[in-house]
């Protein structure tokens, strides 16, 4: 029985640094404009935060990409039995 091994395309990896960043922005901004009143500083805060941390998010899912632990990878093609 052999193993198939799995590999993210980094592309997947920039779709879901977006998806996440925007959500994680909107609760940025939110959190600043609850302590701070000014909607201003929320949204400069905000798109400072969001190029950063989207950097930060991708270099972060690469590595853990290329770690083995806590994965299980099955052999989809069957056994040679059949």
């Amino acid at each position: 029985m052999g193993f198939v091994k799995h590999h993210e395309h980094p592309k997947r990896s920039i779709v879901k640094s977006l998806t996440w960043r925007v959500s994680a922005t909107i609760a940025t901004m939110i959190l600043v404009f609850a302590f701070t009143g000014s909607l201003a500083l929320s949204f400069s805060i905000g798109f400072i935060e969001v190029f950063a941390k989207m950097l930060l998010y991708y270099f972060h899912e690469r590595v853990w990409s290329g770690i083995r632990w806590g994965v299980r990878v099955e052999d989809v093609r069957g056994t040679d039995d059949e």
